[in-house]
């Protein structure tokens, strides 16, 4: 799985919006490659952010 599906998962499974630092521990993954997923989910459109800071998935 890459790291952009990992980081989908876990806001998918979380069913709630999380922050990024909520994202890096549930995932384990380093916030800089965290950071960079979350960038090209952004531009993809695959996740929003309705609450500041927080995303969830784009349904």
């Amino acid at each position: 799985m890459d790291d952009q599906a990992k980081v989908l998962q876990v806001l998918e499974s979380a069913g709630v919006p999380l922050s990024q630092k909520e994202i890096e521990a549930k995932s384990g993954l380093d916030p800089k490659v965290v950071d960079k997923a979350m960038k090209s989910l952004k531009k993809e459109e695959k996740i929003v952010s309705k609450v500041r800071c927080k995303w969830e998935p784009n349904h």
